[in-house]
């Protein structure tokens, strides 16, 4: 089944992420290489693909799991969690109706 893992980012942890983000990435190609990944990205802080300083708000996956315990595990050790780019994650079942 499909989970959406939304991801709020903490204040001021641009830093962070971009120093998390290479494990944070390699995390997500194996998702991608499984045929797991929907889709996965940053919510840019500011009306822009390219926000600089500014940074992110949060992120967005989805991608396939064997259930809610094992979604919630994988973003658990996301390396941003670790890394405490993120203050709140929620997964919850995502049922794609378009495309």
């Amino acid at each position: 089944m499909l989970y959406a893992i939304i991801s709020e980012d903490a204040e001021q942890s641009l830093e962070r992420r971009l120093s998390a983000r290479p494990d944070h990435l390699a995390r997500l190609e194996a998702l991608r290489d499984a045929g797991r990944l929907v889709i996965a990205g940053p919510h840019p802080a500011i009306d822009t693909e390219t926000p600089g300083e500014a940074g992110f708000s949060g992120s967005l996956v989805i991608a396939e799991f064997e259930s809610l315990d094992a979604a919630q595990a994988w973003a658990d050790a996301d390396p941003y969690v670790i890394a405490g780019v993120y203050t709140r994650v929620t997964v919850k079942p995502f049922k794609q109706a378009l495309p």
